[in-house]
């Protein structure tokens, strides 16, 4: 591990140590220290914080279980996902990381996408906006409805990528073919469901 990567670990881990009440509690609780974790392989021993768990731990002590390190003032977005878990998203130009996996599905700057996913409480529809604006990617904010609306759109803006649920991009497409319209697709992002 490089000398950059060792201080940046250490940095956050000091940073959530201090700042994160539950993630103090959970290193303490696992009898780690700041000590115990100075290198990325260290980082095995920390407590895997399981989906039920976090639910519980929100449950608890809301919104964010003692998970968040920063005030909440200094969040872009806060979103609500199934179970429900709170999410916080940061004042960051991809808070999602997702810019380097729509890169490597062919995206880059100037192509237009219809981003497919809800815009409503889940994190998907934003977080992957800001994958595609981080790219230079100009982005319809289309979600989940309104097909021949979303497909004139698409037409009209010459949208050569689809970001989104695989079902929905067939229906786009069964929808286009049946409406005798051809889309410019060359390219698209799915997740959260395998392809139908």
């Amino acid at each position: 591990m490089s000398e950059s990567t060792a201080s940046q670990l250490q940095q956050t881990i000091t940073h959530l140590y201090e700042n994160a009440p539950g993630f103090k509690k959970r290193l303490d609780d696992a009898g780690l220290t700041l000590a115990d974790l100075q290198t990325i392989d260290a980082l095995a021993r920390l407590p895997v914080l399981r989906k039920d768990d976090l639910i519980e731990l929100q449950r608890q002590d809301p919104p964010f279980g003692g998970m968040l390190a920063v005030p909440v003032a200094d969040l872009r977005r806060v979103f609500q996902s199934p179970g429900p878990i709170n999410e916080p998203e940061a004042e960051t130009a991809d808070p999602g990381r997702w810019a380097s996996g729509l890169a490597a599905a062919g995206f880059t700057a100037g192509d237009v996408a219809l981003n497919a996913f809800s815009y409503h409480l889940t994190p998907a529809g934003a977080s992957l906006e800001a994958g595609l604006r981080a790219l230079g990617c100009v982005v319809i904010p289309g979600g989940i409805g309104n097909q021949e609306q979303q497909i004139e759109a698409m037409a009209a803006f010459g949208a050569v990528g689809y970001v989104g649920l695989p079902s929905y991009l067939k229906a786009l497409l069964d929808k286009a073919a049946a409406l005798g319209i051809s889309l410019p697709l060359t390219k698209a992002f799915v997740l959260a469901e395998p392809l139908p």
